[in-house]
């Protein structure tokens, strides 16, 4: 049996005062007395009393809840970006409601539908894989509640966007192998729907040119970033004739991934085929050789998204409607790609 909530009047009845001040107390209203109060909240906790915070939103019409959308959640990128958001919202009293698309379309539009009817004041969202459009962020918008992307955005659309410079990263990441010697340099990419992956592809191809390499779309692969996949390209670049002597994969999980599978098949790294990823996750450090990549400050992404959006929503500052923050990228050269040491 279903045991009902306690409430104020409960309370009330019990240490026979009025509901009004037990309700003042439990609010810590300077108006009742200290030993009044906390009479109050020892009777509450022994009663099992909860807060109807619910019920107070409403009235409010607040929640102090942020939703939070994530196109996966196994990554180090993303749950480091979920740390900073975690850290601003907990130091301003907001709660956060997190929605996983599971690089799925269809379950981000449902996530965004659900997270709106949860009433959350506003949104920090990245975009899944196959996202067709965002039309589904309309409800948001027509409401005025301000969403905020990352990472994965559509820099031409409406809403603040917190990102890196995706192209430059790209062209410093493929400079840097060809600075080591390589000249025949594969890129393993993601879907080129979304910013990143284009970006990162065409800062590749553009490094490329710059130092008189022709590009070759046969050195290219075009991924899910999954682990089969990172086998079957490293398979492949074992079979091609010549062989690669360079990689620069989008993603540190698929550049580790390679890695440990081209030295089972031989491969010496860098002296065969220097390696870089990208975003500088954990993995990173833990390979051998460590891998080289572009450090993406998760962090610093998740505290940036929550500061300017809980700024928005106290009143501080205002989000622009079409505004990018770029934040700084950095390449961290380590041994999978130093062939010229010092």
């Amino acid at each position: 049996m279903i045991q009902r909530e306690v409430t104020i009047y409960d309370i009330a009845r019990e240490l026979k005062l009025s509901s009004a001040t037990v309700s003042r107390a439990l609010s810590d209203h300077p108006a009742v007395k200290q030993a009044t109060k906390k009479k109050i909240v020892t009777k509450a906790r022994e009663m099992g009393y909860r807060t109807n915070a619910f019920a107070s939103n409403l009235r409010k019409q607040k929640t102090h809840t942020i939703g939070v959308l994530m196109h996966e959640l196994h990554s180090y990128f993303m749950v480091s970006v979920l740390a900073g958001i975690e850290k601003i919202a907990a130091a301003e009293n907001y709660d956060i409601l997190i929605g996983h698309s599971a690089e799925s379309g269809a379950k981000e539009v449902a996530n965004v539908e659900n997270l709106f009817h949860k009433r959350v004041d506003g949104l920090i969202a990245s975009l899944a894989f196959d996202t067709p459009d965002l039309s589904h962020f309309d409800c948001f918008l027509q409401k005025n509640i301000p969403v905020v992307f990352f990472d994965r955005v559509e820099e031409s659309s409406a809403g603040t966007k917190i990102i890196i410079d995706n192209f430059k990263a790209g062209y410093t990441a493929t400079r840097h192998l060809i600075e080591q010697g390589c000249k025949r340099i594969v890129h393993i990419t993601g879907s080129n729907t979304r910013n990143v992956y284009a970006l990162r592809y065409e800062g590749y191809r553009k490094a490329l040119e710059d130092h008189g390499i022709p590009f070759n779309d046969e050195f290219v692969f075009t991924t899910d970033m999954d682990r089969d996949d990172a086998v079957n390209v490293s398979k492949r670049i074992a079979e091609m004739n010549p062989r690669p002597d360079g990689l620069f994969a989008a993603g540190d999980f698929t550049a580790a991934v390679c890695m440990q599978t081209l030295k089972q098949l031989g491969f010496r790294i860098p002296e065969d085929i220097a390696v870089i990823g990208f975003n500088n996750d954990e993995i990173s450090t833990l390979m051998e050789p460590r891998l080289s990549t572009i450090n993406y400050p998760g962090v610093e992404v998740g505290e940036v998204a929550a500061r300017n959006l809980i700024n928005h929503l106290k009143g501080v500052s205002s989000l622009s409607a079409t505004s990018s923050i770029i934040l700084k990228s950095d390449l961290l050269i380590r041994e999978s790609s130093l062939r010229n040491r010092p």
